[in-house]
């Protein structure tokens, strides 16, 4: 059985990119991202961003089906 890390971004380039996504992802739901350690965010918070990067994901793709 082989551990993978489903968080273990493939592209090392792409860190940078993706860091960047989750702060504005992060701005435009209203919550304080800082840089390094966010242990301090509420399960909503956090979830919200994860949730605004998947919404902005989906559209993005969507447009691209045009």
């Amino acid at each position: 059985m082989s551990n993978s890390n489903s968080s273990k971004i493939m592209v090392p380039n792409a860190r940078e990119a993706m860091d960047k996504f989750k702060m504005e992802a992060a701005n435009e739901v209203g919550v304080n991202l800082k840089q390094g350690y966010n242990g301090d965010l509420t399960s909503k918070q956090a979830g919200s961003v994860g949730g605004q990067m998947v919404k902005k994901m989906i559209e993005s793709y969507e447009n691209g089906l045009k």
